[in-house]
């Protein structure tokens, strides 16, 4: 089977990099695979006792008693079933690709929502992103990067990362146009309406991109453990490959059970967000204090 002139294009551009920029592609490749290793090493050192009362006090403090046991039964389940080593590798994926995707998706969600071109371009380029198959990533990343973490969390990446610029963009078109005539009226530059008025009123809306973030993320687990990405993907991966039904419900339900605890803190951030902000009264308030600063 033979590709168009279209999938050759892609192939040479791929080759271009590979050829000419192969010393910065594997400089790269350290440091980012070391950020990786370094999260997983220091998530890995802490004791499951600890991390257990750690995760069930946070979840206690945002949820309330009901979603805490929960963790703490979900927690027990997943160390139960002898995957607590492959969830906190997981984990440190999940945390660094939803870093690097918060990194650069925040800014560029900010800077369409501020220029109407850029939030074109940026759109098209999403609805690549979005609805490209994963697995088509992972193709660039491995003749790139190598196998192992760090392709799996650059193909992580690019799938994650779109809902944290289009929330992000959203929640700061959003805001109502006379919170920002009166920053305005208070004298505020565009940097402080930026910082004092629209990004706490869109606070909310970020929250949502980033759990949908995170959600993304977990959800190319076993997509990226078929390039070295390790964790309860590549358990799951093995139980398809050996047809074993216990393994694969094992993986899958450890998969599931940390969905679902990583969803219900990182949404419970954007819903005390909303609530604590009643409207004008708390946005007057910022933009006397961002026409002060």
């Amino acid at each position: 089977m033979n590709s168009s002139i279209i999938g050759k294009s892609a192939e040479a551009a791929v080759n271009f990099l590979f050829q000419h920029f192969r010393g910065g592609f594997d400089a790269f490749s350290a440091a980012l695979g070391a950020v990786v290793k370094l999260l997983e090493d220091g998530l890995g050192a802490v004791p499951f006792i600890v991390m257990l009362v750690v995760l069930v006090a946070f979840a206690l403090w945002r949820r309330g008693v009901a979603f805490s046991i929960f963790v703490g039964i979900a927690l027990l389940a997943i160390h139960y079933m002898g995957l607590w080593a492959q969830t906190t590798s997981t984990l440190a994926l999940v945390i660094a690709a939803t870093f690097f995707s918060l990194v650069i998706g925040v800014p560029l969600g900010i800077w369409g929502a501020r220029n109407k071109r850029v939030e074109m371009v940026l759109r098209s380029l999403l609805d690549l992103m979005q609805t490209m198959p994963a697995f088509v990533y992972l193709i660039p990343a491995v003749i790139l990067f190598g196998l192992g973490r760090v392709p799996a969390v650059i193909a992580t990446i690019v799938f994650a990362m779109p809902p944290v610029v289009r929330l992000t963009t959203l929640g700061i078109r959003q805001v109502r146009e006379e919170l920002l005539e009166a920053g305005r009226a208070f004298g505020s530059t565009d940097s402080q309406l930026l910082r004092k008025i629209q990004l706490p009123n869109a606070l909310p809306s970020i929250m949502a991109g980033v759990n949908q973030t995170i959600m993304m993320a977990l959800s190319m687990v076993v997509v990226a453990s078929m390039i070295g990405a390790g964790g309860l993907g590549e358990y799951v991966l093995g139980g398809i490959q050996r047809l074993d039904i216990g393994i694969g419900f094992e993986g899958g339900l450890g998969v599931v059970l940390l969905a679902i605890v990583l969803d219900r803190l990182t949404e419970s951030f954007g819903v005390k967000s909303k609530k604590a902000r009643p409207g004008a009264r708390t946005s007057k308030a910022g933009a006397r204090a961002a026409a002060r600063t």
